[in-house]
């Protein structure tokens, strides 16, 4: 598969160009359905590529009116909704960049990002537009905000008004004409380890996607092998367009392949997208490990309530473990296909069930056009089942360059250039994710370099043993971290969260039986773990939480609870 694959990437090359525009421009696929937009209460409205399109010209217009230019960063900072979609071709057609940023982030989050970056414009909605103003003064760079639903009376210098703005701006736009190593999008890390850093992403890293896009969501309803069989699909996720699983992994290539996307602007919860997927007949979709297993915790049995029309699940950010792999199978007649990437260099490693066997747990392996290898701190390659550096090489198997690549660090060339092993036009670029290789290929996640641990004098790798713990039917959601431990150096320490329907079954009638509870659930998940791993890393301490703390992308932040940790040792001594 390898062998027979090679890039062609153009000299000229821009997203919005391929995702909507060259949809808009034919009349045979003009009015098909680009954006389904849903609310809170699922009632659903159409937008056709023409309409997409259309509008993304007039906020260009606007956009350029205002003095954005080519390069200029823009601000979008909405949620999933038609007119982020327009705001993203807005943007990526005019040469400028685009700027996802999260509508749960909070002042100080906002603050930097918008500072950093430079910021000229930011395009915001009603759940957006109050935070972004309240920092908007210690942002010099920042001219103005656009708001949607704001009306014409209500726009000042400070915020505009988007439905005005763009019944003001002509339909028409000549796009830029980019280089496909230009800037596209600047998304900014998620900040586990540290101050979130600036990834510049170039135009053509959409195309680096496409190969791990098409294998993980099973050819996304084209059949290379059958070119009569329907080409069905309909996409939805509820990874946040803010972030490079809703926007690379979701809306971008979605688009780039002329489909509908669902749009929802709600709270995820099981039955919401139980209730989204059966009604707009979604075809293909990404969820992520946290939110399978609350999927299968709240519906054991989905196919007795609802009729779904399931093709293809990728699932990343963290292992999905084989007990959330089998009730796919099982209970939603589907196999997940697991992927991983990261904001830098995204879509490299996965599973393609329709290629080969995915196995419950892996990582999957490197997909067509990705050089990838386990390295150690050398940059050599490790032997079969020796954990290192999950990495990626610049070059591809016949010495072309890889196009998934991203620029660099904005503003930061220390930590670009940290971020690589070897020469700089022949090296290996490090994900800081540790892994082993089995000898077919196949990568096993051993958790962040960083969440690697050992106590007693054992190497701990954290995902195993959660994935252990949420198989029990009491378990939510676990998080594993070492303890700072005088004799040992550091103990497997546990964080869970409870079940619901498991505390409604137990029908606790006051706090004494919730601490009893609690006490003999300990010692019952300490012996479930005993019985399925190595005895050494069974959790020497669980406490119960009502909830973990996670990332936006919905990553758990072990990094969170490890420096709790070292917190109360600290205090104790």
């Amino acid at each position: 598969m390898h062998g027979g694959f090679g890039w062609s990437v153009p000299h000229q090359f821009n997203m919005a160009e391929v995702c909507s525009r060259r949809w808009a421009s034919n009349s045979a696929t003009a009015d098909q359905t680009a954006v389904i937009a849903c609310d809170a209460e699922l009632k659903a409205v159409h937008h056709s590529y023409a309409s997409l399109q259309e509008q993304a010209n007039r906020l260009s217009n606007a956009l350029k009116a205002m003095g954005v230019g080519r390069g200029d960063r823009v601000a979008i900072v909405m949620p999933q909704r038609f007119e982020t979609a327009v705001a993203y071709m807005a943007v990526l057609q005019m040469g400028a960049v685009g700027m996802p940023l999260s509508q749960l982030f909070g002042p100080d989050a906002l603050e930097f990002r918008l500072q950093d970056s430079e910021a000229r414009v930011a395009l915001c909605d009603g759940s957006t537009l109050a935070a972004v103003l309240s920092v908007s003064g210690q942002c010099p760079n920042l001219r103005t905000a656009v708001g949607l639903g704001l009306g014409a009376v209500a726009s000042s210098a400070a915020a505009l008004d988007w439905a005005t703005l763009l019944n003001q701006a002509s339909n028409r736009f000549k796009p830029a004409q980019t280089l496909a190593d230009e800037p596209a999008v600047l998304i900014y890390t998620s900040g586990t380890t540290g101050n979130p850093k600036g990834a510049l992403i170039p135009h053509r890293a959409l195309i680096g996607n496409l190969t791990g896009f098409v294998c993980s969501q099973n050819w996304f309803g084209f059949d290379p092998f059958d070119a009569s069989a329907p080409s069905e699909a309909i996409f939805w996720s509820p990874a946040d367009w803010a972030w490079t699983g809703g926007l690379m992994d979701a809306l971008l290539p979605t688009l780039y392949f002329g489909r509908p996307i669902v749009a929802f602007n709600g709270r995820f919860s099981p039955q919401t997208a139980f209730d989204l997927m059966e009604r707009h007949k979604v075809t293909h979709t990404f969820l992520f490990p946290t939110a399978l297993k609350a999927m299968m915790k709240a519906v054991p049995q989905p196919k007795r309530q609802y009729r779904l029309n399931l093709q293809a699940i990728m699932s990343a950010g963290e292992a999905v473990g084989d007990a959330v792999f089998a009730y796919c199978e099982k209970q939603l007649g589907v196999t997940v296909n697991e992927m991983f990437g990261q904001t830098e260099i995204n879509y490299i490693v996965g599973n393609c069930v329709r290629l080969y066997p995915a196995r419950p747990g892996s990582m999957g392996k490197g997909y067509p056009g990705h050089r990838v290898a386990v390295i150690d701190d050398e940059g050599q390659e490790c032997a079969v089942g020796v954990p290192g550096d999950v990495a990626v090489h610049r070059l591809d198997r016949h010495g072309d360059p890889d196009p998934i690549f991203f620029l660099g660090y904005w503003k930061n060339e220390a930590a670009t250039h940290g971020k690589y092993t070897g020469d700089p036009a022949n090296s290996w670029c490090r994900t800081g994710d540790m892994a082993t290789r089995d000898a077919e290929g196949y990568l096993w996640y051993q958790g962040r370099s960083d969440d690697v641990f050992k106590a007693a004098g054992y190497r701990i790798g954290p995902s195993e043993i959660e994935n252990c713990l949420v198989k029990h039917p009491a378990v939510a959601n676990a998080a594993v971290v070492p303890k700072p431990d005088p004799e040992r150096g550091a103990v497997v320490k546990a964080y869970v969260v409870l079940a619901q329907e498991y505390l409604d079954a137990q029908k606790i009638r006051d706090a004494e039986g919730l601490l009893a509870l609690k006490e003999r659930l300990a010692k019952a998940l300490q012996t479930h773990v005993k019985g399925q791993l190595a005895p050494y890393e069974y959790p020497k301490e669980i406490e119960f939480v009502d909830s973990l703390p996670m990332t936006t992308t919905g990553k758990v932040q072990r990094r969170v609870l490890r420096l709790q940790e070292e917190a109360r040792a600290r205090a104790r001594q």
